[in-house]
């Protein structure tokens, strides 16, 4: 699948990724596996993605505690210090760390700033003309409140990425696909018309944080600048593309961002194990295809994804798309390894048809299509749409 790129001869791409992400483990049972990573990585590689002519390939050095200060608290930066050595200090869990989501390992600062600072790089690349599209596919923890940790995220690197280029004097679309509401962005920017925040997730009354209804749509000045687009479970491609589509494009258009920061979260997949919408890899490919073509410059950063033969499969898909590389579906011989390692169900890039039934698909167009009308009485009027 190709992006509709204005000028792909001279498009310049960068791929953010580290090994040192080999380094960090959430623990057994955690359902965030860090080597999705490396799995997403060897995909790529497999493919000829890590090479291409215009392409970039840069490794983030952890960021400076400074750098994660700009949002988030002193306290919760000295706490997040201290549990660096696996242990969780007295009086971590008032900073939402310990049994549960937001474990305390080994490495958890390090994480945290090398987390940051990729997204740093990416915001910081664009900034300087190096880079027009990039993606940093470790990032996405959209969940971190400034001092406290939330559904898998310590630092919130999509929030220090829009405040740099925030300082910079750039306006920024932010818009996030991930399953889960992207709590933690919109609250950062809740009162700023300079930044626009759009989230499609499933709804919150059936799924972590529990947020992301119509009706928060912003405070004072920024009334308007957080737009919610919630779905019912088993939303699947062909009702969530229109909805997306009603959406979307409408806003960008009103709003002409200087640059978009998207969170690719892959979560919304139908064999997902945390969640309940009913997406495909080819789905949320052409979503991806659809913010690329409408992004001047675009930021793309990770997000939620459990089950990992779909994060590597729609990450490495996202990748070619912001290259403009139509790829084979079959995956390359030089992966099978990995295919029969990781359980893949085929060897194919792209998901076979699978209709819903029809109660589900016409249940859930229902549901889609009140909250488009939802977004465009109270959001569109705003700007002027």
């Amino acid at each position: 699948m190709k992006a509709g790129l204005k000028d792909l001869a001279t498009t310049k791409t960068a791929l953010i990724h580290s090994d040192a992400w080999t380094r960090f483990d959430y623990g057994p049972h955690h359902p965030l596996r860090m080597e999705r990573l490396g799995l997403t990585w060897r995909l790529m590689q497999a493919y000829g993605l890590t090479s291409l002519p215009r392409a970039t390939v840069r490794a983030p050095e952890a960021a400076p505690e400074s750098a994660l200060a700009v949002y988030h608290g002193p306290d919760y930066l000295e706490m997040l210090k201290a549990c660096n050595g696996g242990q969780a200090p007295m009086r971590a869990e008032r900073f939402g760390l310990g049994p549960g989501d937001n474990p305390v390992f080994p490495g958890l600062w390090d994480a945290a700033r090398l987390c940051a600072a990729g997204s740093l790089l990416a915001a910081e690349l664009v900034l300087n003309g190096e880079a027009d599209r990039v993606f940093h596919f470790a990032g996405g923890l959209h969940h971190a409140m400034p001092s406290r940790a939330s559904g898998f995220c310590y630092v919130n690197d999509a929030v220090l990425a829009i405040l740099r280029l925030r300082e910079r004097g750039q306006r920024v679309l932010y818009v996030d696909i991930d399953a889960h509401h992207g709590d933690g962005v919109q609250h950062a920017f809740y009162g700023d018309p300079g930044v626009l925040t759009i989230s499609t997730h499933e709804r919150g009354d059936y799924l972590f944080p529990g947020t992301g209804f119509v009706e928060e749509a912003g405070s004072g000045a920024g009334v308007g600048y957080s737009v919610n687009l919630p779905l019912e479970p088993f939303t699947d491609s062909s009702v969530y593309l229109p909805a997306f589509e009603q959406v979307v494009p409408p806003l960008f258009g009103a709003f002409r961002p200087d640059v978009v920061v998207a969170q690719l979260g892959i979560d919304s997949h139908r064999t997902d194990p945390l969640t309940h919408l009913a997406l495909d890899v080819q789905g949320f490919t052409r979503a991806v295809a659809r913010i690329t073509e409408l992004s001047p410059k675009l930021v793309c950063l990770g997000g939620g994804g459990y089950d990992l033969p779909n994060v590597a499969r729609a990450w490495t898909s996202a990748w070619a798309v912001l290259n403009g590389v139509e790829l084979p579906a079959a995956l390359p011989a030089s992966f099978a390894g990995d295919v029969r390692r990781y359980g893949f169900l085929a060897d194919s890039l792209w998901d076979p048809a699978e209709a819903l039934p029809d109660h589900q698909r016409l249940r859930a167009q229902e549901y889609a299509q009140r909250q488009v009308d939802a977004v465009r009485r109270t959001i569109f009027p705003v700007h002027s749409l």
